[in-house]
């Protein structure tokens, strides 16, 4: 008796999906890659609802982190940032990491909850247990990535409401 064949998705649909997932795989390159020059960095726009999107707005970030200016994004939005070269890239209103859980490993640090996912080069932390979730991205250039959250944790104290006690 032969064994069954698994039943794949037509390639239309296979193609899809892997589009989607090299995609998502490369954002942290493509960040690096954009910020090495001095015009617009390249940043991906989140697309929180309106209540995050609103909570996004109100972040006054700093001109400068690690010492480095910061920089135009493209596209243009209240939602991203950068700063230096490779830049360093904050989206506010970006989606609940996947691998984040209620046992996941957090790194506080003045009052703010990070999950990191340093799984490559630059390493991406999001700001967790607030009202909206905060990524940072942060080549290794500027290691260690804990400088940099410190200097983006005050901003996003101030401006981005704890979730209640519990939630992530």
């Amino acid at each position: 008796m032969r064994p069954p064949v698994p039943r794949m998705p037509p390639p239309g649909v296979r193609r899809a999906v892997r589009a989607r997932g090299a995609a998502l795989a490369l954002l942290p390159a493509a960040l690096l890659l954009s910020g090495c020059g001095a015009g617009a960095v390249q940043v991906p726009v989140p697309t929180p609802d309106t209540a995050t999107a609103r909570l996004c707005a109100g972040l006054r970030l700093p001109e400068k982190v690690r010492g480095q200016q910061r920089r135009d994004t493209d596209p243009e939005s209240p939602l991203t940032a950068a700063w230096g070269s490779p830049a360093i890239a904050l989206r506010c209103g970006v989606p609940r990491p996947a691998g984040l859980r209620p046992d996941s490993q957090l790194m506080t640090i003045n009052g703010v909850d990070w999950f990191g996912v340093p799984a490559d080069r630059p390493v991406t932390f999001t700001a967790v247990a607030r009202q909206a979730y905060v990524e940072v991205t942060v080549p290794a250039k500027y290691a260690p990535p804990g400088d940099v959250l410190i200097e983006l944790g005050s901003a996003i104290t101030a401006t981005i409401p704890e979730k209640p006690e519990g939630q992530i």
